[in-house]
């Protein structure tokens, strides 16, 4: 499902179970349901999506000397939250989910990206109490083309890490970029281990 916004935070790996004020509703025509759907009222004033918080995938492609080429990025359908614009593929998280696996779920949902391409690096928060999202970093560990596979997308694909300021940004993911970047750029990468696990 078509996620909020995406902003730094500290690392973690709680979840919050539905929050008071929350209640369900449906935000468009996406085909993908489960019991974490909903609208939260957060105590920060805004409507959020996600009865049990929201998570999204902020995927790198690295150059060879290591630098962030590349984020998968996707053009949100515009009968959703700030249609049209650009942010990270994600959603709300189901009922007992992590947020690595919620955010994984969701970008191969909407993205089409194979969790077995993915290496998970670390978790950022933004977290309002009642409702929190985790931003996923990771980088890929084999070349895929992203694709827009259900109606939440207009367009997925890899945008060049000097040009993602060029798009009009989800106000969050835009307020919140900078410090992302920075932190897929300062995260510790290694050498791929054939068959390991893609939440390592």
């Amino acid at each position: 499902m078509t996620s909020g916004p995406a902003a730094p935070g500290t690392p973690s790996s709680s979840a919050h179970g539905p929050a008071a004020g929350a209640r369900a509703s449906r935000p468009g025509p996406g085909p993908h349901r489960h019991p974490g759907d909903g609208w939260v009222d957060c105590a920060c004033g805004t409507r959020h999506w996600g009865l049990n918080g929201a998570a999204g995938l902020l995927l790198a492609r690295r150059t060879p000397d290591g630098a962030v080429d590349a984020v998968v990025l996707q053009h949100r359908a515009l009968w959703s939250d700030q249609g049209g614009t650009w942010g990270v593929p994600g959603g709300a998280l189901a009922p007992e989910e992590s947020a690595a696996l919620g955010a994984l779920r969701e970008s191969a949902e909407e993205a089409g990206i194979p969790g077995e391409a993915v290496r998970v690096l670390e978790e950022v928060v933004l977290d309002h109490g009642t409702w929190s999202y985790t931003t996923v970093l990771a980088e890929v560990l084999h070349p895929f083309e992203p694709a827009a596979t259900d109606a939440e997308s207009i367009e997925v694909r890899w945008v060049a890490a000097d040009d993602v300021t060029d798009l009009p940004l989800l106000t969050a993911f835009g307020e919140a970029w900078p410090r992302l970047r920075a932190r897929l750029e300062s995260a510790p990468t290694r050498p791929t281990t054939p068959g390991e696990s893609p939440c390592t």
